[in-house]
């Protein structure tokens, strides 16, 4: 397998946390995508992904896959073993749907206030900003942490009673946050609580 992504960013961490968590990331080549530099625009990537976003994984038969969600969850069910995205429906479905609520309120929300409320990546990339919508997504990302308080109030992860791909993506959208300079709010302390645990995983040291 191949997995174009830039180092760092919250969505190839995603990817690289749930190999970890499978037992996979020496099974796999990364390819370094320079986005700073416009790599991403390149006919080239573009022909692999037409979005022209990273992470983008490579099967040996040259399948592609592009899209997060969906590169974890092939990973996942590579192993045999779906313990990131749920095994029965019903835990599918409730992994799911907590999984795609953090992924729009935190990771997207932090997402929109970095490139449109702040100088983000820089005027070469960042080609067109409305800084109310990112304005206004901030406030998103701070109403979606108060939720996931609120679900941390009664277990030690987001969707199940144990680490999903709700987790991860969790996880990258606070890295986002840190690096965009929104503070979990003080009355969140599950949520603070919750990262300190899922931090300690063996898995976080190949997140970035």
């Amino acid at each position: 397998m191949k997995v174009y992504e830039y180092k760092g960013f919250p969505n190839p961490a995603r990817v690289r946390l749930a190999l970890a968590e499978k037992g996979l990331i020496d099974d796999v080549e990364f390819i370094h995508v320079d986005v700073m530099a416009g790599e991403h625009r390149t006919p080239e990537f573009l022909a692999k992904n037409p979005s022209g976003v990273v992470p983008v994984l490579e099967l040996d038969d040259g399948t592609i896959l592009s899209e997060s969600a969906a590169i974890t969850d092939y990973v996942d069910h590579v192993t045999g073993d779906q313990d990131l995205t749920g095994k029965t429906a019903t835990e599918r479905g409730k992994i799911h749907m907590i999984q795609r609520k953090v992924e729009d309120g935190l990771l997207e929300a932090v997402g929109a206030y970095f490139h449109h409320a702040t100088d983000g990546l820089g005027p070469d990339i960042e080609t067109y900003q409305n800084a109310d919508w990112g304005n206004f997504r901030h406030g998103v990302a701070l109403k979606t942490m108060r939720w996931m308080n609120e679900i941390l109030e009664e277990r030690d992860y987001l969707a199940a009673d144990h680490f999903t791909v709700a987790d991860i993506t969790a996880v990258a959208g606070f890295a986002f946050a840190d690096f965009a300079k929104i503070e979990i709010p003080e009355d969140c302390a599950n949520v603070k609580a919750w990262r300190e645990r899922v931090s300690a995983r063996p898995s976080m040291a190949h997140a970035v």
